[in-house]
């Protein structure tokens, strides 16, 4: 497995940890080697994503980098976006979903690296966007204080949520039957069935990462050196720990055989991995730690030997590039309140109404013009494939 992380200081970092402990007393003791280090962007890193081949790296330069971690060498750049990159989120190996400060949502073909649609998502920039783990829906929020669902097999607005306040963050639940909307240092969870806030947790400084441990346990850092467990049935703090020196920035968490990890990362410079406990009441162990010395901002895990079971969204998602008939701007604008699409059909889900009011209708789910916008650029591997630093 390979650690990834970005930071201010504009380069990503690559650390290979094997995961073959050595015994120390009752602690494991894992081993992170260090790999690469590379400096691609202009700017600070902002996002990373990972799949079974590609790590992808969104900056404040706009850009979108990616690595082709099977060959260790840079394997391109898209510049669709005009505006910093704010989120990256892979669905399997075939679909990128983006979001930026443009407001823009892109979705990607991870093959062809080629934008199959481009979206006018929000008024004001994307701050976060979650992928339903069926991959027919997405959530987004933005600046624009909306929530917004998206249909993801007809690449269109679904329902828009007028939430008061500009969220930062919204999180699935592993089976997608929940989901978390995040504003400063309160958490709203919300149930798919009924598409209404079931509690609120709120934190005591404002958050900066959350991660789903279970169905319903979830894990939240903030501004400040502690990692805190809730769950979200009773809304009780089941575990809180020290995890860093300073304010966590980006979490990470995965399975393999005999382990569920959370990786977390720090304005310290450190990337700390721990082994979580079944009762996750008890504080995790520490398996190992690396120090970058840079100020780090993002996070990803690329895990070569995880088989991937999400193929790719579902078929009728396979859309074409963007055309010149696709990106004609629609005239009507979203009001202020909660509002659902007309004429349109619902999504193939459980449950369609996830932050909509069917009473409330609007249209949202125009394309943008892709005239005024910069091309979609992958850097040909022949001659401009960059081989990353390798650090000895």
């Amino acid at each position: 497995m390979e650690l990834v992380a970005g930071c201010y200081e504009q380069v990503l970092f690559g650390f290979t940890v094997h995961p073959k402990p050595e015994v120390c007393g009752d602690h494991e003791q894992w081993t992170p080697v260090a790999d690469f280090t590379h400096h691609a962007h202009t700017a600070s890193l902002s996002a990373v994503a990972v799949n079974s081949r590609f790590v992808v790296t969104g900056s404040k330069d706009e850009t979108i980098h990616i690595y082709d971690m099977k060959k260790k060498i840079e394997h391109g750049a898209l510049v669709h976006h005009s505006g910093t990159i704010t989120c990256l989120k892979f669905y399997g190996n075939r679909h990128l979903i983006s979001g930026a400060e443009d407001g823009l949502i892109c979705i990607w073909d991870a093959k062809k690296w080629e934008c199959l649609k481009s979206i006018k998502a929000h008024k004001g920039h994307v701050t976060f966007v979650s992928i339903h783990p069926s991959g027919k829906l997405a959530l987004s929020v933005g600046t624009d204080k909306t929530l917004r669902t998206w249909n993801l097999i007809e690449g269109r607005s679904a329902f828009i949520k007028n939430i008061k306040q500009n969220a930062h963050i919204v999180e699935w639940s592993p089976r997608g039957e929940q989901y978390v909307v995040i504003i400063q240092n309160k958490i709203d969870i919300y149930q798919l069935d009924t598409a209404s806030i079931s509690g609120t947790i709120t934190n005591e400084k404002r958050i900066s990462a959350v991660k789903f441990l279970s169905e319903s346990v979830l894990a939240v850092a903030g501004d400040e050196e502690v990692i805190r467990f809730f769950d979200c049935d009773s809304l009780v703090c089941l575990c809180e720990f020290k995890a860093h020196e300073n304010r966590v920035k980006a979490m990470f968490s995965f399975e393999i055989p005999e382990h569920h990890v959370i990786v977390t990362a720090s304005n310290d410079g450190f990337i700390k991995m721990w082994k979580l406990k079944q009762n996750k009441k008890v504080r995790p162990s520490l398996l190992c730690e690396v120090n970058t010395n840079a100020r780090l901002t993002c996070l990803g895990v690329w895990l070569d030997t995880v088989p991937d079971t999400k193929a790719s969204l579902p078929p009728a998602a396979e859309l074409s590039p963007v055309s010149k008939e696709q990106s004609k701007i629609g005239k009507k604008e979203p009001g202020d309140t909660v509002h659902k699409e007309e004429k349109q059909s619902k999504p193939n889900t459980k449950k369609c109404g996830l932050t909509g009011d069917s009473k409330k209708a609007t249209q949202e789910s125009s394309l943008v013009s892709t005239k005024k916008r910069k091309t979609v650029e992958v850097l040909e591997k022949k001659r401009k494939k960059k081989k990353m630093k390798t650090m000895q």
